[in-house]
Protein backbone atom coordinates (compact mmCIF):
# COMPACT_ATOMS: atom_id res chain seq x y z
CA UNK A 1 0.00 0.00 0.00
CA UNK A 2 3.05 2.21 0.69
CA UNK A 3 4.85 1.76 -2.44
CA UNK A 4 1.61 2.62 -4.34
CA UNK A 5 1.62 5.98 -2.55
CA UNK A 6 4.77 6.77 -3.25
CA UNK A 7 3.73 5.99 -6.89
CA UNK A 8 0.86 8.32 -6.83
CA UNK A 9 2.53 11.12 -5.19
CA UNK A 10 5.38 10.56 -7.84
CA UNK A 11 3.13 10.82 -10.85
CA UNK A 12 1.23 13.67 -9.44
CA UNK A 13 4.30 15.88 -8.85
CA UNK A 14 5.66 14.34 -12.57
CA UNK A 15 2.91 16.01 -14.21
CA UNK A 16 2.10 19.03 -11.57
CA UNK A 17 6.10 19.85 -13.28
CA UNK A 18 5.17 19.48 -16.33
CA UNK A 19 2.56 21.62 -16.17
CA UNK A 20 3.89 24.04 -14.70
CA UNK A 21 6.74 24.05 -17.18
CA UNK A 22 4.11 23.83 -20.06
CA UNK A 23 2.33 27.41 -18.77
CA UNK A 24 5.80 29.60 -17.91
CA UNK A 25 6.18 28.81 -21.79
CA UNK A 26 6.74 32.17 -23.11
CA UNK A 27 6.81 32.34 -27.55
CA UNK A 28 9.91 32.90 -29.20
CA UNK A 29 10.37 35.48 -31.93
CA UNK A 30 12.60 35.85 -34.25
CA UNK A 31 13.19 38.76 -36.89
CA UNK A 32 12.60 36.90 -40.01
CA UNK A 33 13.76 39.40 -42.03
CA UNK A 34 11.88 41.05 -45.02
CA UNK A 35 8.98 38.10 -45.26
CA UNK A 36 8.23 39.08 -41.51
CA UNK A 37 8.95 38.17 -38.14
CA UNK A 38 8.49 34.52 -36.79
CA UNK A 39 6.52 34.34 -33.26
CA UNK A 40 6.96 30.54 -32.43
CA UNK A 41 4.18 29.18 -29.76
CA UNK A 42 5.48 25.70 -28.09
CA UNK A 43 1.78 25.77 -26.59
CA UNK A 44 0.80 25.23 -30.54
CA UNK A 45 2.97 22.27 -31.34
CA UNK A 46 2.40 20.74 -27.89
CA UNK A 47 -1.27 21.21 -28.28
CA UNK A 48 -0.79 18.87 -31.72
CA UNK A 49 0.24 16.13 -29.12
CA UNK A 50 3.84 16.97 -29.23
CA UNK A 51 6.42 16.64 -26.10
CA UNK A 52 9.28 18.99 -25.56
CA UNK A 53 12.06 16.21 -26.05
CA UNK A 54 10.43 15.50 -29.47
CA UNK A 55 12.62 18.67 -30.58
CA UNK A 56 14.51 19.20 -27.25
CA UNK A 57 17.61 18.94 -28.03
CA UNK A 58 17.78 16.72 -31.09
CA UNK A 59 16.66 19.66 -33.51
CA UNK A 60 17.10 22.45 -30.86
CA UNK A 61 18.81 24.00 -28.21
CA UNK A 62 17.25 24.90 -24.81
CA UNK A 63 18.54 28.30 -24.86
CA UNK A 64 17.62 31.34 -26.75
CA UNK A 65 19.04 32.73 -29.27
CA UNK A 66 21.17 29.01 -29.31
CA UNK A 67 19.62 28.29 -32.49
CA UNK A 68 20.71 30.61 -35.47
CA UNK A 69 19.06 29.66 -38.64
CA UNK A 70 18.29 30.44 -42.15
CA UNK A 71 15.59 29.69 -44.45
CA UNK A 72 18.17 27.77 -46.42
CA UNK A 73 18.82 25.57 -43.46
CA UNK A 74 14.87 24.64 -42.44
CA UNK A 75 14.44 24.58 -46.68
CA UNK A 76 17.13 21.62 -46.24
CA UNK A 77 15.37 20.02 -43.64
CA UNK A 78 16.95 21.50 -40.60
CA UNK A 79 15.36 23.03 -37.63
CA UNK A 80 12.10 23.13 -38.40
CA UNK A 81 12.22 22.26 -41.98
CA UNK A 82 13.00 18.49 -39.86
CA UNK A 83 9.17 17.88 -39.82
CA UNK A 84 8.02 20.88 -42.05
CA UNK A 85 8.55 19.04 -44.89
CA UNK A 86 4.95 18.12 -46.72
CA UNK A 87 5.21 14.65 -45.03
CA UNK A 88 5.48 15.68 -41.19
CA UNK A 89 3.40 19.06 -41.19
CA UNK A 90 3.35 21.10 -44.26
CA UNK A 91 6.34 22.07 -45.98
CA UNK A 92 7.90 25.41 -45.44
CA UNK A 93 9.64 25.71 -48.47
CA UNK A 94 6.35 25.85 -50.39
CA UNK A 95 5.75 29.86 -50.70
CA UNK A 96 2.07 29.69 -50.40
CA UNK A 97 3.28 28.34 -46.56
CA UNK A 98 5.07 31.42 -46.03
CA UNK A 99 2.22 33.65 -44.07
CA UNK A 100 1.70 30.31 -41.17
CA UNK A 101 5.00 31.26 -39.75
CA UNK A 102 5.77 34.62 -41.26
CA UNK A 103 3.55 37.63 -40.04
CA UNK A 104 4.20 41.35 -41.74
Amino acid sequence: MKKIFVYAVIVVVSLAMATAAMASMKPVEFAGGGAGKVTFDNKVHMGKGLKCTDCHDAIFKKKVGGNPMKMKDINEGKFCGACHNGTKAFKASDPANCGKCHKK
